[in-house]
């Protein structure tokens, strides 16, 4: 009996994108409040134009969580292998943030296939806020999302 067939991504294949926001200053103290991260930066408007920013922006790490559940959700959370991050850009409130992602290299053996994506979040009419990559395991009888 053949094992069930998986949807293979081609190297140079990209995954439909994802837009996220506009981000709220509530998405950001939601975000805070869920990590534990208490930074005034992220919450409060004097402290962070005290310090010489035009207001309170995102936690970097809530792009990379948006990010993370862009790609999970095209390649299937139980796939996932390895993920990085680098942050360029501040986020800021009323910030739509479009998450894309190309494959980069595919490997097949008996088992299956390794998948490996470059991941971009880019501010819609702004930079790149965060790039990364992720590498995904499907086995033979799984799927992609």
């Amino acid at each position: 009996m053949n094992a069930p067939s998986i949807h293979i991504p081609a190297v140079g294949d990209r995954l439909p994108e994802r837009e996220f926001g506009p981000l709220t200053i509530t998405d950001i103290v939601r975000y805070a409040g869920a990590s534990g991260d208490f930074n005034p930066l992220h919450h409060d408007d004097a402290v962070a134009r005290a310090a010489g920013f035009d207001g309170i922006f995102s936690i970097g790490m809530f792009q990379a969580a948006l990010l993370g559940t862009f790609v999970v959700e095209r390649l299937g959370p139980s796939n996932i292998r390895r993920f990085t991050t680098r942050f360029s850009e501040q986020v800021w409130p009323g910030d739509v943030l479009v998450c894309a992602g190309v494959i980069t290299d595919v490997q097949r053996d008996d088992a299956g296939v390794t998948v490996a994506v470059d991941l971009t979040c880019t501010r819609r009419g702004g930079g790149v806020a965060i790039a990364g990559s992720a590498e995904f395991r499907l086995e033979n009888g799984t799927e992609a999302g």
